[in-house]
């Protein structure tokens, strides 16, 4: 096997960007607290929160950390906020339970056997 001494390759310099900024960024006073063009009436702020309210149910939901007592382990539950019904456990709460009696069930053996 032959080596040979190479150098790194050589690279074009990139020119350097200017960010974008726009020109007329003063704005005077009287343009910052303008009235609105119409008045907000509280049907269209109704109907607002109502689109609003719509598209955030389906994330409807609540964290809770829950300790499993066997195991002195926590778990997260997912539970939706209108039904209260347990939507996800991560770790699955099952799993949990399931390794705990197998940790007692091996100590179990191991106690026997002496």
């Amino acid at each position: 096997m032959e080596v040979t001494n190479q150098s790194a390759p050589q690279f074009k310099e990139i020119a350097k960007i200017d960010p974008i900024v726009p020109k007329d960024v003063n704005v005077s006073k009287e343009q910052q607290h303008q009235e609105p063009a119409k008045p907000i009436t509280k049907d269209m702020l109704d109907d607002k929160i109502a689109v609003m309210n719509e598209f955030l149910e389906p994330a409807a939901t609540n964290i809770k950390f829950q300790l499993h007592e066997q195991l002195e382990v926590y778990y997260v539950q997912v539970i939706d906020t209108k039904t209260e019904e347990i939507l996800r456990e991560i770790p699955n709460r099952k799993f949990l339970d399931m390794y705990a009696s197998m940790t007692e069930l091996a100590g179990i053996m191991i106690d026997e056997k002496r």
